[in-house]
């Protein structure tokens, strides 16, 4: 069997994730954020994943990624599809599961050098 190295080339890398808290690189995090290989939005209004609203996810359309991630919190929570059904318009899959997961599905996405944004509500 040959062995080979995992790269990621990600300028934002997810190093760690607890309720409450994410480590993007040697950062940590306790607010909601939006993350992507080569940008990183900062305190995301949503706390909750009853505080999502469809102007929260503007800023990804313009992002255009082919896959948005979107971590529900600790608890896999399905939004009403209002909120989300325009980024499908707009060619963008969407995957919906909780935040631990969106974050290890984000690091090996990203590892495939794939266009994907993950929204991370923090609780």
């Amino acid at each position: 069997m040959t062995l080979s190295l995992d790269s990621n080339n990600a300028k934002f890398q997810i190093r760690g994730y607890k309720p409450g808290v994410i480590q993007i690189n040697n950062q940590t995090y306790t607010k909601s954020i939006i993350v992507a290989s080569d940008k990183l939005i900062e305190n995301w209004r949503p706390e909750t994943i009853s505080d999502l609203t469809t102007a929260d996810l503007s800023p990804i359309v313009e992002m255009k990624p082919a896959i948005l991630l979107i971590g529900t919190g600790t608890v896999l929570h399905f939004p009403d599809i209002e909120i989300y059904g325009d980024l499908i318009n707009y060619g963008i899959g969407v995957e919906i599961m909780d935040t631990r997961a969106a974050c290890r599905t984000y690091n090996a996405l990203t590892a495939e050098d794939r266009h994907v944004v993950a929204a991370l509500i923090i609780r």
